[in-house]
């Protein structure tokens, strides 16, 4: 149940029953063993990736398999039994998942963002049956954005009392609802008409007036199902409902956990299309005829021009990487000592990461047809999932804003603003 708050119109209630669902899912305990996880499961979901792309076979087995591993119950407090670990960890996974498959990255990505939100607005009685239901392996989905609005803010679901008076009614549809197909809970973000503020209810999947629809049909993350939820007077007890517009009237760290996971699934792809682009180039292409006659070598890898677009490539992956880790440390150090000014120069580092891992991306994924030549165009091959992959992901919040928020700090020492969304 939501924390009292002086205009909140939900107030303490029973506590949450506990689950009757034994743990399942490995307890991960330290950074190193999150980090090997990661790697094994990257290494092991990398094989089928560009079969799955290509048939649009969604990844339910792999998923299941990231559940039982303890991945998605890394950032639960240690008090409750979690690993507790920081951010620079959490976006290496996030990056090594990503390089091994961009689609399977950002399925979890919202489940890692409202984890997050139970830990900052969560009750003790929400916080003690969520973190136990993540930590036997349970998905939290998401039911953010909503298509045909004014802005991204502007939300028309409603939570509202039911007749009885019992609990509340949630009805609405939500668009790019990437998780809601695979999740035990989906979280949904909302307007209460009593007071018209931004509230999450977590409801289950199976609720009654509840539907997800499979509809997504975009040109890259093909294996995500970010299709449509539609909600119609869906149930929702009390003590399941966070106060969401909380989070925002202080310093908060919100966004730029988002963000940052967004990044690092950019430096993923970025970092794997220029080792695909690598591979292809030393096993595959062949020089171009100018280049032998120069006797520049008899091997596309040995064409000067090759090795200095190879270059100019791992540089941009290089500062991606860089500015990524950068940013992790920034957002540990804030949560370390929250204060204005640690959560802005938090949404700084993450928004200079997030802009540079974008433009490493879609161009290193872009390139990698540029220096491996025709072959690398062949359909059977699906090269192209990389930059599909990238031009989608990126789409996700306007890179321009970003700059503008950087260059107005870098300028006049104006802070960001707390409106979420960097």
């Amino acid at each position: 149940m939501p924390q009292s708050s002086a205009g909140s119109p939900y107030e303490p209630t029973t506590a949450v029953p506990p689950t009757d669902v034994e743990p399942h899912a490995t307890v991960l305990k330290t950074d190193a063993e999150v980090l090997r996880t990661a790697r094994e499961l990257a290494d092991a979901f990398r094989a089928g990736a560009a079969e799955r792309d290509r048939e649009r076979r969604l990844p339910r087995a792999e998923l299941d398999r990231l559940s039982a591993s303890g991945l998605l119950a890394v950032t639960v407090p240690a008090a409750y039994g979690g690993a507790e670990v920081g951010a620079r960890t959490l976006a290496e996974v996030f990056r090594l998942l990503a390089g091994a498959d961009a689609s399977l990255a950002q399925i979890p990505q919202s489940h890692f963002v409202y984890v997050a939100v139970l830990r900052r607005q969560g009750t003790p009685a929400q916080q003690e049956f969520f973190f136990r239901e993540i930590l036997a392996g349970r998905r939290l989905g998401n039911a953010q954005s909503e298509a045909g609005t004014r802005h991204v803010q502007d939300l028309r679901t409603r939570l509202e009392p039911a007749p009885d008076g019992g609990h509340l009614l949630l009805t609405g549809v939500k668009n790019y609802s990437t998780g809601a197909l695979f999740a035990d809970w989906i979280p949904v973000l909302a307007r209460d008409v009593r007071d018209e503020e931004l509230y999450v209810a977590c409801v289950p999947r199976t609720a009654p007036g509840l539907r997800v629809e499979d509809d997504w049909d975009g040109l890259g993350q093909r294996t995500t199902a970010s299709g449509t939820v539609h909600l119609d007077a869906v149930p929702v007890p009390a003590d399941r409902v966070l106060p969401h517009h909380l989070t925002f009237r202080g310093p908060q760290l919100h966004r730029a956990l988002a963000q940052l996971l967004h990044a690092a699934i950019d430096t993923g792809i970025a970092g794997d299309a220029l080792a695909t682009a690598a591979e292809f180039v030393t096993t595959k292409s062949r020089p171009w005829f100018e280049s032998v006659d120069r006797g520049w070598g008899g091997t596309a890898a040995e064409d000067p021009l090759l090795v200095q677009r190879f270059g100019e490539l791992d540089l941009l992956v290089r500062s991606a990487k860089a500015l990524l880790v950068q940013a992790a440390e920034e957002v540990d150090t804030a949560r370390a000592a929250l204060d204005e000014e640690s959560a802005a120069a938090a949404s700084l580092a993450v928004a200079a990461a997030k802009v540079q891992s974008g433009k490493a991306a879609v161009e290193v994924a872009s390139a990698l047809f540029e220096v491996a030549g025709t072959r690398a165009a062949l359909a059977s091959l699906g090269l192209d999932r990389h930059w599909r992959d990238a031009r989608t992901h990126t789409l996700h919040d306007p890179a321009r804003w970003k700059l503008q928020h950087l260059g107005r700090h870098a300028l006049s020492g104006i802070r960001p603003p707390r409106h979420g969304l960097l």
